[in-house]
């Protein structure tokens, strides 16, 4: 609060002047408020404290300035070291604790205040906080006779947090303010609409929420950057409608643009790049980790949300972050990281069933299912209020994992859905697979029995009826099987339950069995079938394409084509003169193979001894050295031929080694 001045402002003494008097002083405080130097104005107030230790105003002055400049922590201090005051400055305490996130020390304090209205927005602030909603609608509701503005802001949204959507639209009518009235407003009701399934609503309505904020906001001259940060809720929120409605491109390229251009608060910023993930999936594991960074405290090795986005955030949008990033660990395998924070959120979100899922996934992930199945069990019997999607994930666990009979456990100890058909198939599975058929009988008749006296408009009876009847006479059961059946037939009628009733009672009954086989309606081009004939003969081999009128035509000829086929055997036929009684010694089997092919065909042996010459030895030196000779100058010629071609190749090596590459080779020697 900008104090008033005492007298007019005088000018500023110089170095031989006293110092100024506290008029003066309070002139210029009020100047520095007035022109938003908080700073310059808690100097001043320490110099008034310091003649004026017990001056209220100046004390007032000094706290609302640290406040002013987000000072928190020397506001508190200014607080405690302030002496006894008219006024009451624990308000301003609670303040300080609330915007330090410390909530239930504000809210303490609050509770002890007298009930004013700037303490009862506070507590409804606190207490929306604390995600107690219901407490903060009370006191909105409490103050609406105060007509203060912007109320029903603040209102609706708790309407919203606490599940109480539906109430939004008739509280509008009793305040008499339409959804449009304010860009906030509108924002706050669409959230009322996504929370009833009215996407197509919500998204006309968030899309005409950021017509009237630009407008809004141009007329209050903000700046362009200045705009888009402050309609960044309603962009983000916009994408996430369009991810409801399945518009999966539209809305990724939303959350991409709000991420990379960064023009958005940090709450709406952490919100975007969540959603962003979510729709992203597991693709691209690393990019979507060093995007969560962004929202982790600088300095910390740990995965902790930096202090001004975990102050704005919502618990249950911090801890879908958290949880947001074990998933992407668990993907990328890094096990340590996973486990280090499933560690810590228990402690972090005590009230909340995620921590304990988290925890169980990763023991999954580390093939530990009977561990996953401990822990689960032993947190349902600890907080049996939770133990719904607890006991349905140990029966997840267990089915995957093989163990029939504690999935069957767990789902049944959650009685609501005992009747539902999927949950009855499902037990029924699992039971018959644990090899417990009696207890899948019982699930099937306890099913039968819920139906029969419910009240609802779902039937399911019928269907629920036909796969008992099937199931028991699939195991034996053929007596109850016919009386499901023949229920079945008494109650609605139908053919299917008639020709099971048929086939299942003529296994114990045939005169029954013929009885209820008059109700079955005769099937057209019966009537000239000689039944007792067809019951005298073997049976009739079916013939693709043939017509029904000629099928003893077309049997016929497939006879006639089978004896067609068989070839008769031929005497085989001897050479003249042979007996094949006598035949006598068998002919050579190789005779036909060429004689250096045949296994007896050895080649001749080349003799050594022809080559050698018989003489005088100088006569065998004569022919040798010419012989040589002649050898010597046919090698040598031999070789200058050679040598010539392989200087020529030479050369013209060396030629194309001292030419420039061209750009193919010289991108195959950088590869």
């Amino acid at each position: 609060m900008a104090p008033k001045a005492k007298d007019k402002p005088k000018a500023a003494p110089s170095p031989s002047q006293p110092p100024p008097s506290i008029e003066e002083l309070f002139s210029t405080l009020k100047k520095h408020i007035e022109r938003s130097e908080f700073t310059l104005a808690v100097k001043v107030a320490n110099q008034v404290l310091s003649v004026e230790p017990r001056d209220e105003e100046a004390i007032r002055c000094k706290v609302v300035a640290l406040m002013k400049a987000d000072e928190f922590e020397e506001a508190l201090s200014a607080i405690q070291a302030a002496p006894k005051v008219s006024f009451d400055i624990s308000f301003y305490k609670a303040y300080c604790l609330y915007r330090q996130n410390k909530l239930d020390e504000a809210l303490a304090i609050l509770e002890k205040q007298d009930k004013t209205q700037p303490s009862m927005l506070l507590e409804s602030q606190v207490l929306y906080r604390l995600g107690k909603m219901d407490a903060c609608v009370d006191i909105c509701r409490n103050l609406q006779r105060a007509n203060i503005d912007l109320l029903e802001i603040n209102l609706v949204a708790g309407l919203v947090s606490a599940g109480r959507a539906s109430e939004v639209q008739g509280t509008l009518d009793s305040l008499r303010v339409k959804a449009t009235s304010s860009f906030e407003l509108a924002y706050n009701v669409a959230c009322s609409l996504i929370e009833g399934n009215k996407h197509k609503d919500a998204e006309q309505l968030l899309l005409a929420a950021r017509r009237i904020g630009q407008e809004t906001l141009t007329e209050e001259n903000y700046a362009d950057d200045d705009i888009e940060i402050e309609l960044a809720p309603i962009s983000v929120q916009l994408a996430y409608v369009q991810q409801l409605l399945g518009h999966s491109q539209e809305a990724l390229g939303a959350y991409t643009d709000i991420v990379n251009r960064n023009l958005a608060d940090e709450l709406s910023l952490a919100v975007a790049v969540n959603n962003l993930i979510a729709v992203k999936g597991p693709k691209d594991i690393s990019d979507s980790l060093r995007k969560l960074d962004r929202l982790k405290e600088k300095d910390s090795q740990k995965f902790q949300l930096e202090q001004s986005i975990d102050l704005k955030l919502s618990p249950k949008q911090k801890e879908t972050i958290y949880a947001t990033r074990v998933i992407l660990l668990l993907h990328a395998n890094k096990m340590d990281q996973a486990r280090e924070i499933v560690s810590i959120l228990p402690e972090l979100f005590p009230d909340s069933v995620l921590p304990v899922l988290l925890q169980a996934a990763v023991l999954v992930r580390e093939n530990k299912a009977g561990k996953a199945e401990e822990l689960l069990g032993q947190f349902a019997e600890k907080f049996p209020e939770k133990s719904k999607v607890i006991f349905l994930a140990r029966a997840q666990v267990a089915a995957a994992a093989g163990h029939h009979q504690i999935a069957a456990e767990s789902l049944s100890k959650v009685p609501d859905i005992q009747h539902m058909p999927a949950t009855v198939a499902t037990l029924v599975a699992l039971k018959e697979r644990a090899g417990d058929i009696n207890g899948a009988a019982d699930v099937l008749d306890s099913a039968i029995k819920w139906w029969k006296t419910a009240m609802t408009e779902d039937d399911h009876l019928s269907v629920i009826m036909q796969e008992a009847a099937s199931f028991k006479l699939r195991h034996g059961k053929e007596e109850e099987a016919a009386r499901l059946y023949e229920e079945l037939v008494k109650s609605h009628g139908s053919i299917e339950a008639l020709v099971g009733l048929i086939t299942t009672v003529a296994r114990v009954n045939v005169d029954k069995a013929e009885a209820y086989e008059k109700q079955l309606k005769p099937l057209p081009g019966l009537k000239g079938v000689d039944v007792d004939g067809l019951e005298r003969t073997s049976g009739a081999k079916h013939i693709e394409g043939a017509p029904h009128g000629e099928l003893a035509e077309a049997q016929e000829e497939g006879k006639t084509k089978e004896k067609q086929k068989k070839k008769r055997k031929r005497k085989p036929r001897y050479p003249k003169g042979f007996d094949p009684a006598n035949p006598g010694p068998l002919p050579d089997p190789e005779r036909w193979l060429p004689k250096r092919e045949r296994s007896s065909y050895r080649p001749k042996r080349k003799d050594k001894r022809a080559a050698q010459v018989r003489g005088s030895q100088g006569a065998v030196v004569r022919e040798k050295s010419e012989a040589s000779a002649s050898a010597t100058s046919s090698n040598s010629s031999n070789a200058k031929s050679n040598q010539a071609t392989s200087s020529k190749g030479a050369s013209q090596n060396a030629e194309q080694s001292s030419r420039p590459q061209s750009k193919s080779s010289r991108k195959k020697s950088r590869n």
